[in-house]
């Protein structure tokens, strides 16, 4: 499979600002509102590339595990991985898809009529070539997306009682223009044929979970927070977090790491490492969502308190958030 660049990060600098001007959009009410399925609030995908070896990535959120497999296609007659979805690109695909089934109620998903048209409208900006590019990051990500599929298992103090899972893909279909614009088919009595967009058809069980629960996030701000999926992470998760928070609630740092942890080891080297990476990424989010109200303790871990609301538009009418 393809071997795929890491997007360059943004300077403290450059993210302050881009938080500043998100911000002031926001008090004029000119925030872009997207949406997600309230179980990808609890639940993501790996930070980094697991690796073609691995078959299987996890994580825990409280009573409920997400297990993610990777698709697999058949090469000369040999069983081959496409990879793990990993990254910003992914989780802006996955917002993207997520907030056009919440505006048009629909699950065909129309994308553009060219690759670079439906790249700027995820957030990814300009398409660009070459080795470092972003086409084929993009075009790799988005397959292995597609064709991965998610299982997540709900274990309560009964284990040996009750089994409770849901096993489900992002699409059933799809059919991708990657070069150039897509065909211009002719009919009868067209003086200029329209082009076929290229389409994604979400499977019921996604659709169903974004319809039913769609959690709204600015997207100005998840695209400003790309190149730090745990970033987007955190910001999405306390976005939903506080939507409906009354009194102060403490998510200790072994819960913390079971979520946002990536591959670091459960040692004191490791949580250590943990604790200063999700510190770093809380503050870059407190930037972009200032009524955001916490404390951090070395010891205890995160307290959420209640705060304002981050999405000050309300979500679209014919559905409820949350």
């Amino acid at each position: 499979m393809l071997a795929v660049m890491a997007r360059p990060k943004r300077d403290d600098a450059e993210l302050a600002a881009c938080a500043s001007e998100i911000q002031a959009l926001r008090e004029q009410e000119l925030q872009e509102v997207g949406y997600l399925g309230r179980l990808f609030t609890q639940f993501s995908l790996p930070y980094k590339d697991p690796g073609l070896d691995k078959t299987v990535w996890g994580r825990q959120s409280g009573a409920y595990r997400i297990s993610v497999q990777p698709g697999m296609v058949l090469e000369d007659g040999a069983p081959q991985s496409y990879g793990f979805p990993f990254g910003g690109i992914p989780r802006l695909i996955l917002a993207h898809l997520s907030t056009e089934a919440v505006l048009t109620g629909e699950p065909v998903i129309e994308l553009g009529h060219s690759q670079s048209e439906f790249m700027r409208t995820v957030g990814l900006g300009r398409a660009t070539g070459g080795k470092t590019g972003t086409i084929g990051r993009f075009q790799n990500q988005t397959e292995r997306l597609l064709r991965c599929s998610i299982i997540i298992d709900y274990r309560d103090s009964n284990a040996n009682q009750r089994s409770k899972a849901i096993k489900l893909s992002v699409a059933t279909s799809w059919d991708l223009w990657w070069t150039g614009q897509s065909p211009r088919p002719r009919r009868q009595g067209d003086l200029q044929p329209s082009l076929m967009p290229s389409t994604i058809h979400l499977s019921s069980e996604f659709f169903k979970e974004v319809i039913a629960h769609p959690v709204p996030v600015d997207m100005k701000v998840l695209n400003a927070l790309q190149s730090s999926p745990m970033a987007m992470d955190i910001y999405i998760w306390v976005t939903y977090r506080v939507f409906k928070l009354e009194e102060p609630v403490r998510i200790s740092w072994p819960l913390l790491m079971l979520q946002f942890g990536t591959a670091l080891a459960d040692t004191k080297q490791g949580r250590f490492q943990f604790r200063r990476d999700f510190k770093k990424h809380l503050e870059a989010v407190k930037s972009f969502y200032p009524d955001l109200k916490f404390i951090v303790d070395d010891q205890a871990g995160l307290t959420l308190y209640p705060s304002p609301t981050h999405v000050l538009k309300r979500p679209s009418r014919r559905l409820h958030a949350i």
